[in-house]
């Protein structure tokens, strides 16, 4: 079957981001006391410096921030801690990257404020609830991720159900585009993120990742995120700790079948891994 990876520009502030050329890696970075992966490892601002620049050399795209977990019965934090949280990574880690850093948050009020410390890229996993969110995009003309999730974090994992997973995150996606459009963001600023592990069961997720080009309908780039998920723990009966081999096998997956971009804690494996997926499917270096 001849493979024919969609390519689309984002207009990153300063920087231009060709998708499709390659896949692109997002290293992730949180300023969290409580993240389900690193169990706030990162969570002081020397710290994040020193992780942020190792993921930049191991061959990041891009850096994600964010200061609220989203780890399924995670309790929401107010617009200050927030703040208090990511405002100090990002003023050291901005100008210390040659990459873009995105913020990932669903507070227009956080958004906003990493916006004037040189974000690049909003990563809104409730995918613009709040209307302000698509208004900010707009006016800065940021690209941004729409994320699915199924309720909250708080309560997603509490019986999701649906009757068809991929036809009915494509139904949200096509509203959820208009809806941005209708605020004003151009549908070229607009990534996809279908939200593994967000409001879904294991067999959910792996429907997802199954059928993951059925999502190239919307002619969108399209981000996977299955770092270290709790499916792929039960799949392998395996802690968070020691899902590093499941993890890359997701990203091997999402990237031979033509996804854009990839979230991830481990760059270094993962870049690896794409370089060889890459590689085998071009038959040459």
């Amino acid at each position: 079957m001849n493979f024919c990876k969609q390519t689309f520009e984002l207009s990153c502030g300063r920087f231009k981001i060709q998708l499709g050329v390659k896949t692109h890696v997002m290293g992730i970075l949180n300023a969290t006391p409580d993240s389900f992966t690193d169990q706030g490892k990162y969570f002081g601002q020397s710290d994040a410096i020193s992780h942020a620049l190792k993921m930049e050399e191991e061959g990041a795209d891009f850096i994600d921030v964010g200061g609220e977990s989203s780890r399924p019965g995670a309790q929401p934090v107010s617009v200050e801690e927030e703040l208090r949280r990511v405002l100090p990574v990002l003023e050291a880690v901005v100008p210390r990257l040659k990459i873009p850093v995105s913020i990932d948050t669903c507070k227009p009020e956080v958004a906003r404020k990493a916006i004037e410390y040189g974000v690049s890229l909003i990563n809104d996993i409730q995918a613009f609830n709040h209307p302000e969110m698509a208004e900010i995009a707009a006016e800065y003309h940021l690209p941004v991720v729409l994320m699915h999730m199924q309720k909250t974090p708080e309560t997603m994992q509490m019986s999701p159900h649906y009757h068809s997973v991929v036809e009915e995150i494509i139904l949200f996606f096509e509203a959820k585009i208009n809806a941005a459009v209708s605020a004003g963001l151009s549908k070229e600023q607009i990534i996809l993120d279908p939200g593994i592990g967000f409001g879904k069961t294991v067999e959910h997720n792996l429907k997802i990742l199954h059928s993951v080009e059925e999502f190239f309908v919307l002619n969108r780039p399209l981000l996977i995120g299955a770092s270290n998920k709790s499916f792929i723990g039960k799949i392998l009966d395996l802690p968070v700790d020691k899902r590093l081999a499941g993890s890359l096998a997701t990203v091997a997956w999402a990237v031979w079948k033509g996804v854009h971009m990839v979230r991830v804690h481990e760059v270094g494996p993962t870049v690896n891994v794409i370089r060889m997926i890459e590689a085998i499917r071009a038959g040459g270096i």
